[in-house]
């Protein structure tokens, strides 16, 4: 029988490149990856190079075309996730005049208070002006200077000729796009945080001109405005013979990472949430109206479901703390592991983890972490904020830092979560889990227990943007429609909260009053430091 209509799903994270071939009852076939650099430049620059993910792109479609060329050639369609935030001059032939500024660089963010200083102001921004952006947009800009409303402010005022060559400025993906169909858009999400756009109207999101000509920068370089699942154009000639596909394929605009994650774990019914679990991590859930919550920094935005918001809280880091572990703390050849019986070749760095966690008690033996390594996002916007471990004794092992950190995580996230409940008007009682870090059993065990609540995890984690991907796509091609999607999601377990409930119970109401008594410690400690 022949296969079914396949989406050729791009995932372009700052790790690198990825791609999977996703039929439209969200089954993945193939999946296929190449690391590409991020630079990091003094003055809290962070770059990468554009024409790298267009190389890494053929790559893994031809590694795809190896392993999978009957699946291959059943693609009729592509489209993209990318991480969001980046930002690419580009020239009027479309050729990069820039490495794309990361959304991790923060050289702009003195431009950004110049650009919209004023009396009296909040961190150096205008309230006037931010009162405008919150009104229209449901945000403003990060006074870190890791959006895009600074970044293009850098170009113009410290690359001049730069500035006057770019024809227009575009996100990750919108980049992507363009060397896939010739065509320069911006989806509704990609362009959010440029901070330029009406956002009042799910169905009609537009430039609002009193923002345009407020930001410093020429309207005529912000390109046109496209729906998530609009058909943009088919495969140009250079795209095909690069890909090595037919130039018949046709490509849906696609959305920034976000985006495509609530689309891909299947939550595109109203109010219903999930949490990701990656390098920094996320409750997300679709919701019917724009609203921001100015005191816990949480916000509903355009995404990907035409008449609906997108309600993102964000945790600055969660898995990124596994990372320090399995780099600066655990090797795989440390007896940790050896205890596990675990090694490179055998398993994960998840089931090393999975097979220490359940030997330490609830509560670490007393324990503390606070995951954060890099500020914090929500329920506080603050970025001296620092990782810690407290109530270290001589009899701490190391199993118990382990266990700590896995709980520090999950007590944030609960801090969080108290937040998100209220925006959404109810008790959250039900979460999928998704994003790589949900591998660990153990830690979505600690989650159901720490946050009291069910938790379904996604049957492929890993997988989630580019299932997202797959979808709309497959929406934009015709194939299915969104309310079909909670049908055609799979989970692979469900963990209902334990004994351990009430432990966390007590253990929270202390983290929570640690962010009041160490804050002022942490600002004094950064004092004329760069924030994070």
């Amino acid at each position: 029988m022949p296969l079914p209509p396949q989406v050729l799903a791009i995932d372009l994270g700052t790790s690198g490149m990825k791609a999977a071939l996703v039929a439209a009852d969200g089954t993945v076939t193939g999946w296929a990856e190449r690391p590409v650099p991020l630079r990091v430049l003094p003055g809290g620059g962070a770059e990468q190079d554009p024409v790298a993910w267009w190389d890494a792109l053929a790559e893994v479609v031809a590694d795809l075309g190896r392993s999978f060329p009957e699946h291959l050639r059943a693609v009729g369609t592509i489209c993209s996730s990318a991480q969001g935030e980046g930002t690419i001059a580009v020239d009027a032939h479309g050729e990069p005049l820039t490495r794309c500024i990361s959304w991790l660089d923060m050289r702009g963010a003195a431009h950004l208070r110049r650009q919209f200083g004023g009396f009296p102001s909040y961190r150096g921004i205008s309230v006037r002006k931010i009162a405008r952006w919150l009104w229209l947009t449901g945000g403003m800009p990060s006074v870190t200077g890791k959006d895009p409303a600074a970044h293009m402010l850098l170009v113009r005022d410290e690359m001049p000729e730069v500035y006057a060559r770019t024809k227009s400025f575009l996100n990750v993906l919108d980049w992507i796009n363009l060397k896939l169909t010739g065509r320069t858009v911006a989806t509704v999400d990609s362009i959010l945080t440029s901070w330029v756009t009406d956002n009042r109207r799910a169905t009609g999101v537009r430039y609002a001109p009193s923002l345009v000509a407020a930001s410093g920068i020429d309207a005529d370089k912000f390109p046109p405005i496209v729906r998530c699942t609009e058909v943009i154009g088919t495969l140009v000639s250079h795209a095909a013979d690069h890909l090595g596909l037919p130039a018949s394929v046709r490509v849906v605009a696609g959305a920034i990472d976000n985006t495509a994650a609530a689309i891909g774990a299947g939550t595109v019914r109203d109010n219903e949430p999930h949490l990701y679990l990656g390098t920094s991590s996320w409750i997300a859930a679709h919701v019917a109206a724009k609203k921001t919550d100015v005191g816990s920094g949480i916000a509903s935005i355009p995404c990907a479901l035409p008449d609906r918001y997108l309600m993102t809280a964000l945790q600055a880091t969660a898995g990124a703390n596994l990372t320090w572990l399995r780099d600066k703390i655990v090797e795989y050849d440390d007896p940790l592991l050896r205890a596990g019986q675990i090694s490179r070749d055998e398993g994960t760095i998840f089931d090393a983890f999975d097979a220490i966690i359940p030997s330490v008690p609830a509560g670490a033996d007393g324990v503390l972490y606070m995951p954060w390594l890099y500020g914090e996002r929500a329920p506080v916007d603050n970025p001296h904020l620092r990782a810690g471990f407290l109530n270290i004794s001589l009899e701490t092992s190391r199993s118990d830092l382990l266990r700590a950190v896995f709980e520090g995580v999950a007590l944030n996230t609960r801090w969080m979560a108290a937040a998100v409940d209220r925006f959404l008007g109810a008790p959250v009682s039900s979460l999928v889990i998704t994003g790589g870090a949900a591998r660990s059993r153990s830690w979505c065990q600690i989650f159901a227990d720490v946050l009291g609540v069910e938790i379904r995890r996604d049957a492929n984690p890993v997988l989630v943007n580019a299932r997202g991907a797959g979808w709309i796509g497959a929406v934009g091609a015709g194939l299915i429609d969104f309310p079909d999607i909670p049908d055609l999601a799979r989970n692979d377990h469900v963990f209902e909260p334990g004994p351990d409930r009430a432990t966390y119970d007590d253990i929270y109401a202390i983290y929570t009053r640690l962010h009041k008594q160490l804050a002022p410690v942490y600002k004094r400690l950064h004092a004329g430091r760069r924030p994070a």
